[in-house]
């Protein structure tokens, strides 16, 4: 005999009970689509910085933010919000690294502000002191918001929500003493699934954050790959890319799609490599015209302080990483 009877679930997380009352109805203007890159290059670009620079690790999540940071630059009208059925731009390359919190019941993340214009090093310190904190609950904002979902009663949460949604982003009313940091999602989300052994996912784009790009990073995988005309095995990585058609066409998509496979499949060019030095602070060597060969196989760059400096050859990739 069929059983009929199903069990109401009632211990649920913050984010379980949001999610609740985001989706109604498709009506929604998501598009899909998937990103295949090798990482050949980006897994030797990685494991040159950390073993250059101290502080947090570098990863492959790092470098994604990174990556759609120059795609949004280069196409300022993606960078945007829509409010009141009008397109607003932001003033900023910010984007969203999603997290998983409390031994992974819970999802919560951190916005970094102005990627585009920090080095690799300084997205992945800060990331980590933001998720630090959070994940020790000292961060006062996501606490407050936490409190402030819980304290709703769940039959009243959608409507609340919406309300919240239309005060701050139509509205533009600070409610940051609730916790709610203005525009707090930025342009892009970033979240890696790696961790739970996923190769490949779509995410749908979530409608309260006003965000019109959601990527999906998978797990690094040994694939098939033409190199140089030849059949040979790489580390390979699947984005899942979910964007908002209200802002960025077929048009756009494949220009930024463009612009993150090339910045991923060779980092040293499109980021470049930082170190850190306790006399001179951070040095970014950068893909610029004005970039001048030596006889060596290096490059002479100028760094933070103004002073030219020569940058030893960058070793070939390899694929044991």
């Amino acid at each position: 005999m069929i059983n009929r009877t199903f069990r109401r679930a009632t211990d649920l997380s913050s984010w379980r009970r949001i999610s609740l009352h985001l989706w109604r109805h498709p009506r929604d203007p998501s598009v899909y689509g998937n990103l295949e890159i090798n990482m050949r290059r980006a897994c030797e670009y990685l494991r040159l910085v950390n073993e250059r620079t101290g502080g947090a690790k570098v990863t492959v999540t790092h470098l994604v933010a990174k990556a759609i940071a120059r795609a949004l630059a280069a196409h300022p009208e993606a960078n945007a919000i829509i409010a009141r059925r009008s397109i607003y731009y932001r003033p900023t390359v910010d984007v969203f690294c999603q997290v998983a919190t409390e031994g992974g019941k819970d999802l919560s993340g951190v916005k970094i502000c102005s990627v585009d214009r920090k080095s690799i090093t300084e997205v992945a310190d800060e990331l980590a002191q933001r998720i630090d904190r959070l994940q020790r609950r000292a961060d006062a904002g996501s606490e407050r918001t936490k409190r402030t979902v819980l304290a709703v009663p769940h039959r009243l949460l959608g409507p609340v929500l919406r309300v919240i949604e239309f005060l701050s982003y139509d509205l533009r009313i600070d409610l940051s003493r609730f916790g709610i940091e203005f525009d707090q999602f930025g342009a892009a989300m970033v979240s890696n699934v790696a961790g739970f052994g996923l190769a490949h996912g779509l995410a749908p784009l979530v409608p309260a954050t006003r965000t019109p790009i959601v990527l999906l990073v998978g797990k690094i995988q040994d694939r098939p790959v033409v190199e140089e005309g030849r059949l040979a095995i790489a580390p390979c990585l699947t984005i899942g890319c979910t964007f908002d058609h209200r802002l960025i066409d077929g048009y756009q998509a494949g220009a930024m799609a463009q612009i993150v496979t090339e910045t991923m499949a060779d980092p040293f060019r499109h980021i470049g490599l930082p170190t850190r030095s306790s006399s001179a602070g951070d040095r970014i060597v950068l893909d610029q015209p004005g970039t001048t060969s030596t006889g060596d196989g290096g490059s002479t760059y100028t760094d933070r302080t103004g002073q030219s400096t020569e940058e030893e050859p960058l070793p070939g990739s390899t694929a044991d990483d």
